[in-house]
């Protein structure tokens, strides 16, 4: 009996540590999760009008057909100006509101077209989304990441872009992933 159960508890163990060295196997290591989100962001950048610094003056092109403007050394994010906005520009700390519809780009790569996208641009029982401009010390500002609030230092209120954020660049909450992303955004003052 005891050699039987010491079998058995062998055959076991044989079986779980096969089993975890197929379950390693399938998984990719964070430098292959890197290039593949570099390979979805220059796939989807590939059918786009790409600048790759941004304008001296910061008067940047826009509209639909408007460039996506590579807004920092290391195309973290890559911003496409649809409506400059209006009024003025916001001041470090200010209080954004914002609205958006975002594409995860994991697998543009593959289908070469768009998911559905999710948020709050068109539903508005869902509240709109704020953050302090360039204030990372609250929890509020800091969950979004700096490749959301970017565009508010170049762009007055009222405006609307198009941007490409690499994953360290978004949302805190899903760095980890490694997933690339297209917002759709509109920034709006507070209401006084």
């Amino acid at each position: 009996m005891k050699i039987s159960s010491r079998i058995i508890l062998g055959g076991m163990a044989t079986l779980m540590l096969s089993l975890s060295f197929m379950s390693c196997s399938d998984s990719k290591s964070y430098s292959e999760l890197l290039n593949d989100e570099k390979k979805n962001i220059n796939a989807f950048l590939a059918n786009q009008k790409v600048i790759n610094y941004v304008p001296a003056d910061s008067v940047f092109e826009y509209g639909e057909n408007a460039p996506y403007y590579r807004m920092d050394d290391e195309g973290n994010v890559y911003m496409q100006v649809l409506d400059p906005g209006n009024g003025e520009r916001p001041e470090t700390d200010e209080v954004i509101y914002f609205r958006y519809t975002r594409y995860d780009l994991s697998n543009y790569a593959e289908s070469d077209t768009l998911p559905a996208g999710s948020g709050n641009a068109n539903d508005m029982e869902l509240s709109a989304t704020w953050f302090r401009l360039n204030n990372y010390s609250i929890t509020a500002s800091s969950q979004y990441g700096p490749g959301i609030q970017l565009p508010m230092t170049y762009l007055k209120y009222n405006a609307k872009v198009n941007i490409v954020v690499k994953s360290q660049y978004g949302l805190t909450s899903e760095i980890s992933y490694v997933n690339p992303f297209l917002y759709n955004i509109r920034y709006f003052k507070p209401a006084v």
